[in-house]
């Protein structure tokens, strides 16, 4: 009981009003919302947190997070291993990530149209979903680092179930009730063609040994993720491990006129002065890469 105490009294638990609603919150207020449900356990514990920038700073977001039908696996708590004659696919939980604008609209008929537009605007819808996922992996990141759990990964649209964007009042978002919202079915994987890339191809290639994966391509990757998180930082020390590993690997078909770019930008991330060019620089990798892989 102590230890639940302690984990609750860990949690944001923030109001739905307004920040500049100086009595108690008024429940009718219509809060804008992105929710995505994911088919397996995200790592941190359920709950309303409060997403600053700053300690003082004004509120990015609500995050809202729950877990649905987590299975009992009385088999976890077995002292023992027991035998089977055959494998049965278990149960999975659904985990389900609500982020929640921290200001509420001034009125339904704001809310209508904010959401109107949305069913007209696909790069609008996009834009909404990039914006929750980096609230949603700053979170997954703060989990990495306060769990020390190296394999909790980020996520992307591609991993959620469905996504739904709409709006609601706030305690009633929390628990998956809202006013209106639209519903986005799964990311379709796109048909892949048969080309020069040939991605299944590759991969069985690598497994069997008989091509081997540049160092330089899983750190590429890891820069890119960290921009797409909003993680400049953390990209821009990637990015220069990443060009000096490319350049090692590739040579003269490295983008060499990069180095001096990627690696001012690292030094001025550590410092906490941003990370200029830093998009540029693992464009330029990831064009490189390409075209080894098309034998160019």
């Amino acid at each position: 009981m102590r230890s639940r105490r302690r984990r609750a009294a860990g949690r944001a638990t923030p109001t739905w009003a307004s920040r500049s609603t100086a009595s108690a919150p008024d429940r009718r207020a219509l809060f804008g919302f992105v929710q995505l449900e994911f088919g397996f356990l995200l790592g941190p514990a359920d709950g309303r947190y409060l997403v600053r920038s700053h300690e003082r700073g004004p509120a990015d977001a609500v995050l809202v997070l729950r877990t649905l039908g987590a299975p009992e696996r009385r088999r976890l708590r077995a002292r023992r291993p027991r035998s089977v004659e055959r494998a049965e696919p278990e149960p999975v939980p659904t985990s389900r990530a609500s982020v929640v604008r921290p200001e509420p609209f001034d009125s339904r008929g704001k809310a209508d149209a904010w959401l109107a537009s949305l069913r007209r605007d696909e790069a609008a819808v996009e834009a909404e979903l990039e914006a929750a996922l980096r609230v949603l992996n700053r979170a997954l990141a703060a989990h990495r680092a306060a769990a020390a759990e190296p394999y909790a990964a980020d996520v992307s649209a591609a991993h959620a179930l469905v996504a739904r964007l709409g709006y609601g009042p706030g305690e009633a978002v929390a628990d998956g009730r809202f006013v209106d919202a639209i519903e986005l079915p799964p990311v379709a994987q796109r048909r892949r063609r048969r080309s020069m890339e040939a991605r299944d191809e590759r991969f069985a290639a690598m497994l069997g040994g008989r091509e081997e994966r540049l160092v330089a391509e899983e750190l590429v990757l890891r820069a890119r993720a960290d921009l797409n998180a909003g993680r400049t930082r953390e990209a821009a020390l990637e990015a220069r491990i990443a060009l000096e590993a490319l350049i090692a690997e590739l040579g003269e078909r490295a983008p060499r006129d990069q180095l001096e770019r990627v690696s001012a930008a690292a030094n001025a991330a550590l410092e906490g002065r941003g990370a200029d060019g830093v998009e540029e620089a693992v464009a330029a990798m990831e064009a490189a890469i390409r075209r080894r892989r098309l034998g160019a």
